[in-house]
Parts: structure tokens; sequence; C-alpha cells
């Protein structure tokens, strides 16, 4: 599995219109699934986002994970994170698991957030969604497992 953790100010995700979720001050997480992805990544990722230290402390030090400062996750799937243009100009996306492997992932991955104490909003698997992410720093952290 691979994330792309954004800390915000705000985000939101929305379909046709309709917004599905949205966050406070937190993280969005761009969530992608490769074939052969198993839960137990699933849920190290989860403890791994939500323990994260990317939130500044009162010496301005990154020394704080969404828990400590109270804030919220929004999760979007993604299968394109699995995205190879190394070939020619069009990515395949032969590495992305399929939709009826990945959902339950995303699902899961999801779940044990919430677990965690981490509220925790998302979009619709499959949708053609509008992600609006209101970067603060800003700062990006990769992470995979």
């Amino acid at each position: 599995m691979r994330l792309v953790v954004q800390r915000v100010t705000h985000g939101s995700v929305t379909v046709g219109g309709e917004t599905l979720g949205a966050i406070g001050r937190g993280l969005v997480v761009l969530v992608g699934v490769r074939r052969g992805d198993v839960g137990e990544q699933a849920d190290w990722l989860a403890e791994k986002t939500a323990r994260l230290r990317i939130f500044e402390d009162d010496a301005g030090k990154l020394n704080r994970s969404v828990l400590d400062i109270n804030g919220a996750v929004l999760a979007v799937s993604q299968f394109t994170l699995y995205g190879d243009s190394s070939g020619g100009n069009r990515p395949s996306f032969i590495e992305a698991a399929r939709p009826e492997d990945a959902e339950p992932l995303i699902t899961r991955y999801i779940e044990r957030l919430r677990a965690l104490g981490v509220p925790t909003e998302t979009g619709r698997f499959r949708a053609e969604m509008q992600v609006s992410i209101h970067n603060d720093g800003p700062v990006t952290i990769l992470l995979e497992r």
C-alpha cells in the first residue's frame, strides 16, 4: 500500500456536487493499493498515520501527531498512485489492485484509524471525486508498506 499524507488546514471530497466528507485541521491521505497487498499493511499504515509527528509543538518542532492535535483524517482511495509511466507517456496501472481487492483494504485502513480514535471521513470508492486539499506548510509525506 502507498499513501500520500498531506497536512491540511481543511479538506473535502465531493461527488456530483454532494460533499461526502470534510475535515478541518488534520490530514488528507490519498490511499493506493497494489496487487498482493494484505490487511496487516493497512493496519500498520493506519497506526503510522495516526502517530506520524508532522504538526508543530509550541517550540515550532514537528513533534505532534493528528491524535495529539485532535485533528481528523480525510482518506481518499486513489488507484493512480500505482501508475507507471516509465514505458511511455500513458501510465499503466497494472500494479494497482483490482477494485474488489482494494476496497476491503482501504475500508480496513479507515476502520483502524477510527478505532485508534482518529475521526476519519472518506469519499466513495470507484467514484469520480473532486478533492479539495488546503495544504498546511506544505507538509507532504509518502508512506509505503
